[in-house]
Protein backbone atom coordinates (compact mmCIF):
# COMPACT_ATOMS: atom_id res chain seq x y z
CA UNK A 1 0.00 0.00 0.00
CA UNK A 2 1.01 3.50 -0.87
CA UNK A 3 -1.04 5.99 1.52
CA UNK A 4 -1.83 9.17 0.88
CA UNK A 5 -1.62 12.16 2.94
CA UNK A 6 -4.28 11.43 5.31
CA UNK A 7 -3.24 8.04 6.15
CA UNK A 8 0.48 8.64 7.17
CA UNK A 9 1.35 8.20 10.46
CA UNK A 10 -2.28 6.28 10.93
CA UNK A 11 -1.67 4.61 14.67
CA UNK A 12 -5.09 4.69 16.04
CA UNK A 13 -8.81 3.82 14.28
CA UNK A 14 -11.64 3.41 15.05
CA UNK A 15 -14.62 1.99 13.71
CA UNK A 16 -18.40 3.51 14.56
CA UNK A 17 -20.59 0.35 14.47
CA UNK A 18 -23.88 1.94 16.27
CA UNK A 19 -26.60 0.43 14.73
CA UNK A 20 -28.14 -3.33 14.06
CA UNK A 21 -26.80 -6.30 15.69
CA UNK A 22 -26.70 -8.01 12.31
CA UNK A 23 -25.05 -4.71 10.86
CA UNK A 24 -21.82 -5.12 12.92
CA UNK A 25 -21.39 -8.57 10.83
CA UNK A 26 -21.24 -6.82 8.46
CA UNK A 27 -18.18 -4.44 9.29
CA UNK A 28 -15.86 -7.85 9.67
CA UNK A 29 -14.55 -7.44 6.40
CA UNK A 30 -13.67 -4.17 6.72
CA UNK A 31 -12.42 -4.53 9.88
CA UNK A 32 -10.46 -7.43 8.36
CA UNK A 33 -8.55 -5.00 5.55
CA UNK A 34 -8.15 -2.52 7.56
CA UNK A 35 -5.57 -4.81 9.60
CA UNK A 36 -4.21 -5.81 6.79
CA UNK A 37 -3.63 -2.45 5.50
CA UNK A 38 -2.77 -0.94 9.17
CA UNK A 39 -0.66 -3.74 10.27
CA UNK A 40 0.57 -1.83 13.39
CA UNK A 41 -2.22 0.08 13.82
CA UNK A 42 -4.57 -0.81 16.78
CA UNK A 43 -8.01 -0.94 15.96
CA UNK A 44 -11.09 -0.53 18.47
CA UNK A 45 -14.78 -0.57 17.74
CA UNK A 46 -17.52 1.32 19.49
CA UNK A 47 -21.52 -0.68 19.42
CA UNK A 48 -24.61 0.00 20.97
CA UNK A 49 -26.46 -3.53 21.24
CA UNK A 50 -24.61 -5.78 23.80
CA UNK A 51 -25.55 -8.78 20.94
CA UNK A 52 -22.76 -6.36 18.75
CA UNK A 53 -20.12 -6.57 21.22
CA UNK A 54 -20.62 -10.53 21.50
CA UNK A 55 -20.23 -11.38 18.12
CA UNK A 56 -17.23 -9.54 18.01
CA UNK A 57 -15.31 -10.81 20.93
CA UNK A 58 -12.16 -13.30 20.10
CA UNK A 59 -11.89 -10.88 16.60
CA UNK A 60 -7.96 -11.35 16.75
CA UNK A 61 -8.09 -7.97 14.60
CA UNK A 62 -9.83 -5.67 17.03
CA UNK A 63 -7.69 -4.20 20.10
CA UNK A 64 -10.62 -3.25 22.22
CA UNK A 65 -14.93 -2.97 21.73
CA UNK A 66 -16.67 -0.19 23.38
CA UNK A 67 -20.17 -0.84 24.01
CA UNK A 68 -22.99 1.50 25.48
CA UNK A 69 -26.24 1.94 24.88
CA UNK A 70 -26.90 5.53 23.59
CA UNK A 71 -30.30 5.24 22.93
CA UNK A 72 -31.38 4.49 26.75
CA UNK A 73 -28.15 5.35 29.19
CA UNK A 74 -28.53 8.75 31.20
CA UNK A 75 -26.96 11.36 29.00
CA UNK A 76 -24.36 11.78 31.29
CA UNK A 77 -22.89 8.30 31.16
CA UNK A 78 -23.51 9.44 27.26
CA UNK A 79 -20.87 12.33 27.34
CA UNK A 80 -18.62 9.93 29.48
CA UNK A 81 -19.03 7.58 27.37
CA UNK A 82 -18.01 9.59 24.22
CA UNK A 83 -15.69 11.76 26.17
CA UNK A 84 -13.81 8.59 26.73
CA UNK A 85 -13.50 8.00 23.17
CA UNK A 86 -12.68 11.47 22.13
CA UNK A 87 -9.60 11.25 25.14
CA UNK A 88 -8.08 8.42 22.48
CA UNK A 89 -7.44 10.90 20.16
CA UNK A 90 -8.06 8.72 17.19
CA UNK A 91 -6.24 9.44 13.97
CA UNK A 92 -9.09 7.63 11.97
CA UNK A 93 -12.53 6.83 12.47
CA UNK A 94 -15.48 4.75 9.99
CA UNK A 95 -18.78 4.91 10.38
CA UNK A 96 -19.55 1.82 8.26
CA UNK A 97 -22.84 1.96 6.01
CA UNK A 98 -25.71 1.41 6.51
CA UNK A 99 -25.88 4.06 9.17
CA UNK A 100 -28.15 6.81 7.58
CA UNK A 101 -28.95 9.22 10.46
CA UNK A 102 -27.59 12.05 10.91
CA UNK A 103 -27.29 11.16 14.61
CA UNK A 104 -24.63 8.97 13.48
CA UNK A 105 -22.21 11.11 12.22
CA UNK A 106 -22.71 13.97 14.81
CA UNK A 107 -21.31 11.08 17.53
CA UNK A 108 -18.65 11.07 14.87
CA UNK A 109 -17.66 14.37 15.31
CA UNK A 110 -17.98 14.46 19.19
CA UNK A 111 -15.25 11.99 19.44
CA UNK A 112 -13.08 14.04 16.81
CA UNK A 113 -10.86 11.64 14.86
CA UNK A 114 -8.29 13.15 12.60
CA UNK A 115 -9.94 11.89 9.71
CA UNK A 116 -13.77 10.69 9.64
CA UNK A 117 -15.30 8.75 6.80
CA UNK A 118 -19.09 8.04 6.22
CA UNK A 119 -21.43 7.83 3.29
CA UNK A 120 -23.57 10.29 1.51
CA UNK A 121 -27.30 9.73 2.45
CA UNK A 122 -30.11 10.77 0.84
CA UNK A 123 -30.73 13.19 3.82
CA UNK A 124 -27.15 15.06 3.46
CA UNK A 125 -26.71 18.14 3.86
CA UNK A 126 -24.08 21.11 4.58
CA UNK A 127 -24.33 20.30 8.31
CA UNK A 128 -23.03 16.26 7.48
CA UNK A 129 -20.25 17.91 5.32
CA UNK A 130 -18.61 19.36 8.57
CA UNK A 131 -19.39 16.45 10.55
CA UNK A 132 -17.19 14.37 8.40
CA UNK A 133 -13.96 14.99 6.75
CA UNK A 134 -14.58 12.32 3.52
CA UNK A 135 -17.72 10.55 2.41
CA UNK A 136 -18.65 8.41 -0.37
CA UNK A 137 -21.87 8.51 -2.12
CA UNK A 138 -24.05 4.99 -0.70
CA UNK A 139 -24.83 2.65 -3.84
CA UNK A 140 -27.81 0.72 -3.02
CA UNK A 141 -26.85 -1.97 -5.83
CA UNK A 142 -24.15 -3.48 -3.34
CA UNK A 143 -23.49 -5.50 0.12
CA UNK A 144 -22.97 -3.30 2.85
CA UNK A 145 -19.43 -4.76 3.22
CA UNK A 146 -18.75 -3.45 -0.45
CA UNK A 147 -19.73 -0.15 0.62
CA UNK A 148 -17.84 -0.11 3.77
CA UNK A 149 -14.78 -1.97 1.79
CA UNK A 150 -15.04 1.34 -0.93
CA UNK A 151 -14.02 3.26 2.19
CA UNK A 152 -10.69 2.05 2.24
CA UNK A 153 -10.85 2.51 -1.42
CA UNK A 154 -11.04 6.28 -0.62
CA UNK A 155 -8.01 5.66 1.51
CA UNK A 156 -5.94 5.43 -1.38
CA UNK A 157 -5.71 1.05 -0.30
CA UNK A 158 -5.43 -1.84 -2.48
CA UNK A 159 -7.40 -4.30 -1.26
CA UNK A 160 -5.67 -7.37 -0.42
CA UNK A 161 -8.39 -9.80 1.01
CA UNK A 162 -9.98 -11.71 -1.63
CA UNK A 163 -13.62 -12.80 -1.33
CA UNK A 164 -14.47 -10.69 2.16
CA UNK A 165 -16.80 -12.49 4.07
CA UNK A 166 -18.40 -12.19 7.70
CA UNK A 167 -16.04 -12.97 10.66
CA UNK A 168 -16.78 -14.53 13.79
CA UNK A 169 -14.88 -16.40 15.64
CA UNK A 170 -16.40 -18.53 18.01
CA UNK A 171 -14.44 -20.58 21.40
CA UNK A 172 -14.19 -23.94 21.45
CA UNK A 173 -16.40 -24.05 24.56
CA UNK A 174 -19.10 -22.40 22.52
CA UNK A 175 -18.75 -24.89 19.75
CA UNK A 176 -18.74 -27.62 22.49
CA UNK A 177 -21.95 -26.31 24.19
CA UNK A 178 -24.05 -26.57 20.87
CA UNK A 179 -23.01 -30.52 20.39
CA UNK A 180 -24.03 -30.86 23.93
CA UNK A 181 -27.64 -29.18 23.25
CA UNK A 182 -27.82 -31.38 20.62
CA UNK A 183 -26.42 -34.54 22.03
CA UNK A 184 -29.18 -34.09 24.83
CA UNK A 185 -31.87 -33.58 22.89
CA UNK A 186 -31.28 -37.14 20.38
CA UNK A 187 -30.76 -34.23 17.19
CA UNK A 188 -26.73 -34.31 16.63
CA UNK A 189 -27.08 -36.74 13.47
CA UNK A 190 -30.76 -35.20 12.43
CA UNK A 191 -31.13 -32.35 9.88
CA UNK A 192 -33.25 -29.58 11.53
CA UNK A 193 -34.59 -26.79 10.59
CA UNK A 194 -34.02 -23.52 12.05
CA UNK A 195 -35.99 -20.48 11.97
CA UNK A 196 -36.04 -16.80 13.50
CA UNK A 197 -39.35 -15.22 13.71
CA UNK A 198 -38.79 -11.85 15.02
CA UNK A 199 -37.33 -8.84 13.92
CA UNK A 200 -35.52 -5.57 14.64
CA UNK A 201 -37.13 -3.28 17.23
CA UNK A 202 -36.01 0.00 16.42
CA UNK A 203 -38.41 2.58 14.56
CA UNK A 204 -40.98 0.31 12.85
CA UNK A 205 -38.88 -2.17 11.91
CA UNK A 206 -40.75 -5.04 13.82
CA UNK A 207 -43.68 -4.50 11.69
CA UNK A 208 -41.57 -6.65 9.02
CA UNK A 209 -42.68 -9.82 10.41
CA UNK A 210 -44.32 -12.62 9.22
CA UNK A 211 -46.86 -12.76 10.83
CA UNK A 212 -47.32 -15.40 13.67
CA UNK A 213 -50.53 -16.83 12.47
CA UNK A 214 -48.68 -17.86 9.01
CA UNK A 215 -45.71 -19.16 10.98
CA UNK A 216 -48.14 -21.33 12.77
CA UNK A 217 -49.78 -22.41 9.94
CA UNK A 218 -46.17 -23.01 8.28
CA UNK A 219 -45.26 -24.97 10.98
CA UNK A 220 -47.94 -27.03 11.47
CA UNK A 221 -47.84 -28.43 7.68
CA UNK A 222 -44.09 -28.55 7.83
CA UNK A 223 -44.33 -31.21 11.11
CA UNK A 224 -46.98 -32.95 8.31
CA UNK A 225 -45.03 -33.25 5.76
CA UNK A 226 -41.72 -33.76 6.87
CA UNK A 227 -42.01 -34.53 10.43
CA UNK A 228 -38.43 -36.62 10.50
CA UNK A 229 -37.17 -32.99 10.27
CA UNK A 230 -36.96 -30.96 13.87
CA UNK A 231 -38.06 -27.29 14.32
CA UNK A 232 -35.82 -25.32 16.43
CA UNK A 233 -36.94 -21.17 17.00
CA UNK A 234 -34.18 -18.97 17.44
CA UNK A 235 -35.25 -15.43 18.97
CA UNK A 236 -34.30 -13.37 22.92
CA UNK A 237 -36.98 -11.88 25.21
CA UNK A 238 -38.32 -10.15 22.04
CA UNK A 239 -39.99 -13.57 20.58
CA UNK A 240 -40.64 -15.18 23.85
CA UNK A 241 -44.57 -14.56 23.62
CA UNK A 242 -44.67 -15.34 19.86
CA UNK A 243 -42.82 -18.87 20.76
CA UNK A 244 -45.07 -19.92 23.64
CA UNK A 245 -47.82 -18.83 20.92
CA UNK A 246 -46.39 -21.43 18.46
CA UNK A 247 -45.26 -23.73 20.54
CA UNK A 248 -48.90 -23.98 22.08
CA UNK A 249 -50.17 -24.92 18.50
CA UNK A 250 -48.09 -27.26 17.44
CA UNK A 251 -48.53 -30.66 18.36
CA UNK A 252 -46.59 -31.44 21.74
CA UNK A 253 -42.58 -31.95 21.20
CA UNK A 254 -42.70 -30.53 17.63
CA UNK A 255 -41.05 -27.28 18.40
CA UNK A 256 -37.83 -26.97 20.28
CA UNK A 257 -36.89 -23.49 21.81
CA UNK A 258 -33.18 -23.36 23.15
CA UNK A 259 -32.39 -21.05 26.23
CA UNK A 260 -28.71 -20.10 24.78
CA UNK A 261 -26.26 -18.30 27.42
CA UNK A 262 -25.59 -15.60 24.93
CA UNK A 263 -25.95 -14.30 21.12
CA UNK A 264 -22.53 -16.64 20.26
CA UNK A 265 -23.52 -19.69 21.80
CA UNK A 266 -26.97 -18.97 19.53
CA UNK A 267 -24.95 -18.87 16.54
CA UNK A 268 -22.70 -22.04 17.74
CA UNK A 269 -26.17 -23.65 17.23
CA UNK A 270 -27.21 -22.34 14.13
CA UNK A 271 -24.21 -23.30 12.36
CA UNK A 272 -25.59 -26.78 13.02
CA UNK A 273 -28.76 -26.66 11.23
CA UNK A 274 -29.15 -27.96 7.84
CA UNK A 275 -31.44 -24.73 7.02
CA UNK A 276 -32.44 -21.60 8.20
CA UNK A 277 -35.64 -19.48 7.14
CA UNK A 278 -36.36 -15.75 7.86
CA UNK A 279 -36.56 -12.81 7.37
CA UNK A 280 -33.91 -9.55 7.18
CA UNK A 281 -32.73 -9.96 11.12
CA UNK A 282 -29.72 -10.26 12.82
CA UNK A 283 -30.18 -14.30 12.78
CA UNK A 284 -30.10 -13.76 9.02
CA UNK A 285 -26.84 -12.66 9.43
CA UNK A 286 -25.59 -15.13 11.68
CA UNK A 287 -27.25 -18.15 9.59
CA UNK A 288 -24.76 -16.54 6.71
CA UNK A 289 -21.22 -16.10 8.60
CA UNK A 290 -21.91 -19.94 10.20
CA UNK A 291 -22.25 -21.26 6.74
CA UNK A 292 -25.58 -22.90 7.16
CA UNK A 293 -26.12 -24.82 3.84
CA UNK A 294 -29.34 -23.62 2.86
CA UNK A 295 -30.71 -20.12 3.61
CA UNK A 296 -34.09 -18.92 2.99
CA UNK A 297 -34.93 -15.24 3.60
CA UNK A 298 -38.86 -14.05 3.35
CA UNK A 299 -38.65 -10.98 1.59
CA UNK A 300 -39.84 -7.34 3.45
CA UNK A 301 -39.47 -3.81 2.85
CA UNK A 302 -36.23 -3.60 4.15
CA UNK A 303 -34.78 -6.31 1.94
CA UNK A 304 -32.24 -4.05 -0.51
CA UNK A 305 -29.06 -5.36 -1.80
CA UNK A 306 -26.81 -3.71 0.86
CA UNK A 307 -27.99 -6.09 3.69
CA UNK A 308 -28.38 -8.99 1.45
CA UNK A 309 -26.84 -12.13 3.18
CA UNK A 310 -22.99 -11.94 2.51
CA UNK A 311 -23.18 -15.18 0.39
CA UNK A 312 -24.06 -16.42 -3.30
CA UNK A 313 -26.26 -19.11 -2.70
CA UNK A 314 -29.11 -17.88 -0.51
CA UNK A 315 -32.87 -18.02 -1.31
CA UNK A 316 -35.34 -15.40 -1.75
CA UNK A 317 -39.02 -15.90 -1.05
CA UNK A 318 -40.64 -13.16 -2.92
CA UNK A 319 -43.10 -10.60 -1.49
CA UNK A 320 -45.57 -9.84 -3.89
CA UNK A 321 -46.29 -6.52 -2.12
CA UNK A 322 -42.86 -5.55 -2.22
CA UNK A 323 -42.61 -6.94 -5.97
CA UNK A 324 -38.51 -6.21 -5.86
CA UNK A 325 -38.96 -2.81 -4.95
CA UNK A 326 -38.06 -2.40 -1.46
CA UNK A 327 -36.15 1.26 -2.53
CA UNK A 328 -40.23 2.85 -3.01
CA UNK A 329 -40.72 1.49 0.89
CA UNK A 330 -37.08 1.84 2.69
CA UNK A 331 -34.07 3.73 2.34
CA UNK A 332 -31.09 4.31 4.81
CA UNK A 333 -32.04 8.08 5.34
CA UNK A 334 -32.83 7.87 9.15
CA UNK A 335 -36.62 7.29 8.38
CA UNK A 336 -39.03 4.88 8.78
CA UNK A 337 -40.83 1.73 6.53
CA UNK A 338 -43.11 4.15 4.35
CA UNK A 339 -46.51 3.52 5.22
CA UNK A 340 -49.26 2.90 7.88
CA UNK A 341 -48.72 0.49 10.61
CA UNK A 342 -51.48 -1.50 8.55
CA UNK A 343 -50.36 -1.41 5.32
CA UNK A 344 -46.85 -2.77 6.04
CA UNK A 345 -48.83 -5.73 8.09
CA UNK A 346 -50.59 -6.28 4.55
CA UNK A 347 -47.38 -6.58 3.11
CA UNK A 348 -46.22 -8.87 4.49
CA UNK A 349 -49.41 -11.17 5.24
CA UNK A 350 -49.22 -11.11 1.34
CA UNK A 351 -46.52 -13.81 1.11
CA UNK A 352 -48.67 -16.91 1.53
CA UNK A 353 -48.07 -19.99 3.64
CA UNK A 354 -47.51 -22.08 0.30
CA UNK A 355 -45.03 -20.51 -1.27
CA UNK A 356 -42.83 -20.66 1.67
CA UNK A 357 -43.57 -23.81 2.15
CA UNK A 358 -42.62 -24.82 -1.42
CA UNK A 359 -39.71 -22.79 -1.21
CA UNK A 360 -38.67 -24.67 1.63
CA UNK A 361 -39.47 -28.02 0.54
CA UNK A 362 -38.46 -28.24 -2.23
CA UNK A 363 -34.66 -27.15 -1.89
CA UNK A 364 -35.01 -28.68 1.79
CA UNK A 365 -32.15 -32.28 1.53
CA UNK A 366 -35.02 -35.17 1.06
CA UNK A 367 -35.75 -38.16 3.45
CA UNK A 368 -32.75 -40.71 4.50
CA UNK A 369 -33.16 -44.28 3.51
Amino acid sequence: MTPDAGTRGVRKILVLSLAGIGDTLMVTPVIHELRCQFPTASIDVAVVWPGSAQLLQGNPHIRTVHQLNLLEAPRSQVLRFLQGLRSQRYDLSITPHPQGRREYRIVTRIIAAGRRLSHTYENQSWLDRWLVTDSLPQDYSVSGAENNLRLVDRMGGVRTVSNPSYELFLQPHEQAWADEWLRTRNLQNTPWLGIHVGSGGTKNLALRRWPIPSWISFLRRWHEIRPDVPLIAFGGPGEREAHQQIAAALPPDSLFVPHTPDLRHAAALVGRAAGFLSVDTAFMHIAAAMRVPLQWVIETPTLNPPVYPLRPDWIRIPNPAVDGRPLDFYRYDGRRIAGSDDAIRRQMESVTVDAVLNRVYESFPSRRN
